[in-house]
């Protein structure tokens, strides 16, 4: 089953897409509840409307949270290269799956333009699969995680490479380097349409991206180097997962600016500018598309007062006369 979501009359309504149509769910249907229905078909009552996936797309499915994960070798190497100049990937980095969480309020679909940041020279994309909850778990095993998993859709993770090294070299994850947009769409396809591209419990999705029809890059899904079974059951450990959570796959391999220029030693292709369009296609899913707009005007923050005097490193702080 695929799962499209679009705004009629200025509302968000979500149906169940086939072929060049779309019929709508009512209002108030909770999308993970009618998926997880014996015939989900049966939720879909409301008008038959064209489908247009060119066209611009509302978020498949509503968002709850999103864990964005780096699992691809080669993304992590060439991005390491970039930002270090070595590619030597990190024992820690095989150890276990890592992620961190970006902002579902910034979640967009295809069509919709994605605003320049504010104070952003050095624009890229991520190419990604994303898998969706759709029902909820706690601390699950690898064996029970596939059984909560609503579908898949593309997710691209746009990043200021400016304001997301300024900002990691704090030692804490990206923040307002990815804070502007994520596109999530065109659909969410359900597990069963994919049945026949499951290798090993991988999926072998071609992947492809294009900045304004020139292919910039791609990969296989099949490249990850843990299953969505094993992101989910990591995810999900000591804590709950819930429906409309999002867990993407990270980066694949050839897939975003960063890794090409650690691999050329330039930055060649060159970062995004204001009218480039985004294209990205991955099989059995299908094809999003964003066109990079003017941003916001910068508001600046003054930099940090220093209060310590120095002694910081001792734990000390100077005594306030009273």
């Amino acid at each position: 089953m695929i799962i499209g979501s679009l705004h009629v009359d200025d509302i968000q309504r979500y149906g169940i897409v086939d072929d060049d149509h779309i019929t709508l769910l009512p209002e108030s249907t909770d999308v993970f509840a009618a998926l997880a229905a014996d015939n989900p078909s049966d939720a879909a009552t409301g008008p038959r409307l064209p489908w247009e996936p060119t066209a611009q797309l509302a978020v498949p499915v509503p968002v709850a949270s999103i864990r964005d994960f780096i699992t691809f070798e080669q993304h992590t190497a060439g991005s390491l290269r970039s930002v270090t100049g070595t590619s030597e990937i990190p024992q820690a980095w095989y150890d276990a799956p890592a992620f961190y969480f970006t902002n579902p309020h910034a979640a967009i679909g295809s069509g919709a333009v994605v605003p320049m940041p504010p104070g952003c020279e050095v624009f890229d994309f991520e190419l990604e699969v994303a898998v969706v909850i759709g029902k909820p778990g706690f601390n699950l095993s690898v064996d029970e995680a596939l059984g909560h998993v609503a579908g898949f859709t593309i997710l691209n993770d746009w990043s200021a490479r400016d304001l997301q090294g300024r900002e990691m070299g704090v030692g804490l994850g990206p923040a307002k380097g990815k804070d502007t947009a994520t596109t999530l769409g065109p659909t969410l396809v359900t597990p069963d349409e994919l049945t026949g591209f499951r290798r090993d419990g991988h999926y072998d999705l071609a992947m492809e991206v294009f900045v304004n029809d020139t292919r910039i890059g791609g990969d296989t899904l099949a490249n990850m180097a843990w299953t969505f079974a094993e992101l989910i059951a990591y995810a999900s450990r000591g804590t709950w997962v819930r429906p409309g959570d999002v867990l993407g796959s990270g980066t694949c391999g050839g897939g975003c600016l960063a890794e090409l220029w650690g691999w050329r030693g330039d930055r060649q292709p060159p970062p995004l500018t204001i009218g480039d369009t985004v294209t990205m296609t991955v099989d059995g899913i299908g094809s999003i598309h964003n066109t990079v707009v003017t941003g916001p005007p910068l508001h600046r923050v003054p930099p940090a007062t220093r209060r310590a005097n120095g002694t910081t490193s001792l734990g000390l702080f100077p005594r306030r006369d009273r």
